[in-house]
């Protein structure tokens, strides 16, 4: 099927890819589940709450220490975190001990990781070139 695109340009559309590809999408509902969990990663605080209970559980105390904020703040974030199952409480006695909810949660954390690591490197070394450019 040809169509005219906003310039007026014609362009040629697979309907049957376009089909396909629409019924292989993610609902709507799912998206916004999506939506908000990368929503929530995206703060450095909850990256770093993340990084400490890949290493294992931890009471709110002992994270409030590690991470060297106050134990309402973190419990704060945590908050954020358990409200979209990223994180899982355990209540031992007084005392509320965190781990990563599951194995989708530890391996979405160690992929990321991995992927910023990979691109780390050249994206420093783009930096650098544009810092050049703008100099010069």
């Amino acid at each position: 099927m040809f169509k005219k695109d906003d310039v007026g340009d014609l362009v040629q559309i697979d309907l049957a890819r376009v089909r396909k590809i629409r019924q292989a999408l993610v609902a709507p509902d799912a998206v916004r589940g999506l939506a908000d969990t990368f929503s929530a990663l995206g703060d450095p605080t909850r990256v770093r709450i993340l990084d400490a209970l890949s290493c294992g559980e931890l009471c709110v105390c002992d994270l409030a220490a590690v991470l060297k904020l106050s134990q309402s703040a973190v419990s704060h974030q945590l908050r954020v975190l358990r409200g979209l199952r990223v994180v899982r409480p355990r209540r031992d006695g007084r005392v509320v001990c965190y781990s990563l909810d599951d194995q989708h949660i530890v391996s979405l954390f160690k992929q990321t990781l991995q992927h910023v690591q990979e691109s780390a490197p050249a994206s420093a070394a783009a930096r650098r070139r544009a810092t050049k450019v703008g100099r010069g």
